[in-house]
């Protein structure tokens, strides 16, 4: 089951929400753990006794962490300034002291420690690891082992061995957002960030909440604890969730569905037969395709997470005007950048160590956020592309960057962007570089056999131009002018413009979520791209 389905829109989300505000804010977790349960079963079967398995034994080592250090004796949590101001805007990396590459690590860190007996240290220690170990585990054994696999047959093939078998079972959908969730929660518990969650039912649904639970956003534990045990529902929450939801929807079916169905189109031809224009046509469409489709899931996620107490984090924030690539991470799946800053890049040492071991880090950092995607070397080398420039931007080359003219610098983080997302939608290496020859001009192809005109239709443009606004900061400045215009005519004597403005804009809304179920209903193309997350 997903957000962008009839099922989901008139079946389960409104009996959901209805019997969530019947009953008694005592239960409500429970009925929301019981839904996410349902939602996730609904479409991997057997597959949440995985998920039950993560909440269990998480659940347990949280709890003896905790447990070996019942008085908080020993802490040894990094202090950073950019920390405490990413907390402040609840957006980490937007502000404050950052590093080259977007994951905030600025200023001198500072480690509070107190001294505990040996044993405690250890035994907390030995649960925190034996925690990553198994997390770990789970998500290589289900998404990564037949990966490891074909590597190992592929040197077995030049010996005289037979070569291994696979397993048949898949990665079940979201397992790497709940993993993740999951070591967050250790993590933050270990480093004394956060009280682990004693409320079994409730640690569940931390890790099992359905608007978050297939494509994110990665909620970390030490910002969701406090929430899981009180949340108030205002009628401005329900109001601002609905909205968020409708918007996210109409991104996801009337925007990036059909430059999905172009993109996949254009994708799937042989290298020879695609000119250059077509090339840079598809890529286009898939680069348009990809920011509405994943930022309108997670508009539809945070405005559900909202209908029901939550403040998830921010995802997106307009990435395709960055000017550098460590802009782009910093406005490009905000939470994930985060999770690899807080949990991995600043334990690997972040930026109080040399330059070499910086670069160093940052190349493994994004390698592994390129695998994180999926077992595929597409993705590997997405990374390692992304990762390379940040580096590079690091170096004096980065510094005439920063004085260049600014639409140069934008060129610059787009052609970049562009030609990572080609290797990110190609099935392998060998058809990423024949597309990127394409798009050069050297496929061959003949002019006439495949145009652009092919795929193009009303819908379509539609589309392209709707991805293009929706890309760039036009719509946000516009919802602010409408809440202030409102809010001004509102506290009027006479309401009558305020009335009407808020009524068009309801409208407005009305059309977006009508025009979807249509769509829906109708049977077009709508893909759901986070089955390899």
């Amino acid at each position: 089951m997903i957000f962008s389905s009839l099922i989901f829109l008139f079946l389960f989300l409104p009996v959901v929400l209805s019997v969530h505000f019947v009953l008694r804010p005592r239960y409500r977790g429970v009925w929301l753990l019981a839904a996410s349960l349902f939602f996730y079963a609904w479409g991997e079967g057997g597959y949440i006794f995985v998920l039950l398995l993560s909440c269990v034994v998480n659940y347990a080592l949280a709890l003896g962490i905790q447990h070996f250090d019942p008085k908080g004796v020993f802490r040894s949590v990094p202090v950073t300034r950019s920390e405490r101001d990413a907390q402040d805007i609840r957006i980490p990396g937007l502000r404050g002291e950052e590093n080259a590459e977007g994951l905030p690590d600025g200023g001198r860190a500072g480690r509070v420690s107190l001294e505990a007996p040996a044993a405690l240290l250890d035994y907390r220690r030995i649960l925190f690891v034996l925690g990553i170990i198994f997390n770990l585990a789970l998500l290589c054994f289900y998404k990564y082992f037949n990966f490891t696999i074909e590597i190992a047959n592929s040197f077995l093939a030049v010996l005289p061995f037979a070569p291994l078998r696979q397993v048949s079972a898949h990665a079940p959908v979201g397992i790497s957002f709940f993993t993740f969730h999951a070591l967050s929660c250790l993590a933050d518990v270990y480093y004394g960030r956060a009280e682990p969650e004693g409320n079994p039912l409730r640690f569940a649904l931390y890790l099992s909440f359905f608007p978050k639970i297939l494509a994110g956003p990665i909620f970390r534990f030490q910002d969701a604890a406090g929430q899981l045990r009180q949340r108030l529902i205002t009628s401005d929450d329900l109001t601002t969730g609905i909205e968020r939801f409708i918007i996210g929807l109409g991104k996801k079916v009337l925007v990036a569905n059909p430059l999905a169905q172009a993109a996949d189109g254009v994708f799937s031809l042989a290298p020879g037969d695609i000119t250059a224009g077509l090339a840079w046509f598809g890529i286009l469409c898939y680069t348009l395709q990809l920011y509405l489709d994943f930022s309108g899931y997670s508009d539809m996620a945070i405005g559900l997470g909202r209908m029901f107490g939550f403040r998830l984090p921010e995802n997106f924030n307009y990435p395709y005007i960055s000017q550098s690539i460590r802009e782009f991470w910093r406005r490009w799946h905000i939470s994930l950048s985060v999770w690899f800053r807080d949990y991995l890049y600043i334990p690997m040492g972040g930026n109080r160590c040399s330059p070499a071991r910086q670069h160093f880090n940052l190349i493994v950092v994004f390698l592994l956020c390129g695998l994180w995607h999926g077992p595929n070397w597409t993705f590997i080398a997405w990374g390692v592309w992304h990762g390379v420039f940040l580096v590079i931007e690091r170096t004096r080359i980065g510094s005439l960057l920063q004085s260049a003219w600014q639409p140069v610098r934008h060129f610059y983080a787009l052609t970049v962007v562009v030609v990572g997302w080609v290797f990110f939608r190609s099935d392998s290496i060998g058809h990423g570089f024949s597309y990127l020859g394409s798009m050069l001009g050297f496929s061959g192809a003949a002019p006439a056999k495949y145009t652009a005109s092919t795929y193009m239709n009303n819908e379509l443009a539609f589309a392209l131009v709707a991805a293009v606004i929706l890309s760039v900061p036009v719509f946000s400045k516009i919802s602010l002018v409408r809440t202030g215009f409102a809010q001004k005519s509102l506290s009027r004597a006479g309401s009558v413009q305020g009335m009407v403005f808020q009524s068009s804009y309801v409208f407005f809304l009305g059309m977006i979520f009508s025009l979807s179920s249509m769509s829906l209903a109708g049977g077009t193309y709508n893909p759901f791209i986070y089955f390899k997350f």
